[in-house]
């Protein structure tokens, strides 16, 4: 069944963009659809194959947000470098899932030729500057992809914390799950959908 991502209040508590250019979205709420460092070793000797990876004590664990095989978006662990700052975290979200998160149906609206250019913090809001390819994400996905990197930023500095997002260096607007196309600062709660009480019809009297 069709249906619209989400982020369910409780997960959200608990785990836990002026004018210029523009991200293409759509002008209403829709269903998302269950679709979708190199290096050379010089010298004499023959290259090697082996890296030298940090000790696990320097590692961080945090979570980023991917599309989970529901199409909903869920929380998964990364291990980052200490002191993990939020520029690492948000490029570790965009490098994407793992092959074994892959084969469990765990996706990515973001497209691997997306670079985060900086992230800035300023008191409660992000600032996070993209290259042009976020630009070129299109239709439903622009929302999930958004709600992704908040997500992500709100899992490491806290739920309150609004995003604004640029491309280029440029501000621009962003979809939030009511349909609406805002500049930001975005945060979480803006993707949260709270359910419609259902009327129930009262059948008439024989």
């Amino acid at each position: 069944m069709v249906r619209r991502v989400r982020l369910l209040g409780a997960v959200l508590v608990a785990g836990l963009a002026a004018a210029g250019c523009a991200i293409p979205t759509q002008s209403r709420p829709s269903t998302i659809a269950p679709s979708h460092v190199p290096f050379n070793l010089l010298g004499p000797q023959s290259p090697t194959t082996s890296t030298t990876q940090p000790p696990l004590a320097s590692l961080v664990p945090v979570k980023i947000f991917l599309l989970g095989a529901n199409q909903q978006i869920e929380g998964v662990q990364r291990l980052i470098p200490s002191p993990a700052p939020l520029s690492s975290v948000i490029k570790s979200l965009v490098v994407g899932p793992t092959n074994s998160e892959a084969v469990a149906g765990i996706t990515t609206a973001i497209p691997s030729s997306v670079q985060v250019l900086s992230v800035i913090t300023v008191g409660t809001t992000v600032t996070v500057n993209f290259n042009s390819a976020f630009a070129e994400i299109t239709g439903a996905a622009t929302e999930i992809a958004v709600s992704q990197v908040v997500s992500t930023v709100a899992a490491q500095n806290g739920i309150g914390t609004g995003v604004i997002f640029e491309i280029a260096g440029v501000r621009t607007s962003v979809p939030v799950a009511s349909g609406a196309e805002v500049l930001g600062p975005v945060n979480v709660l803006q993707f949260v959908t709270v359910p419609t009480t259902a009327t129930t019809a009262t059948p008439a009297a024989p």
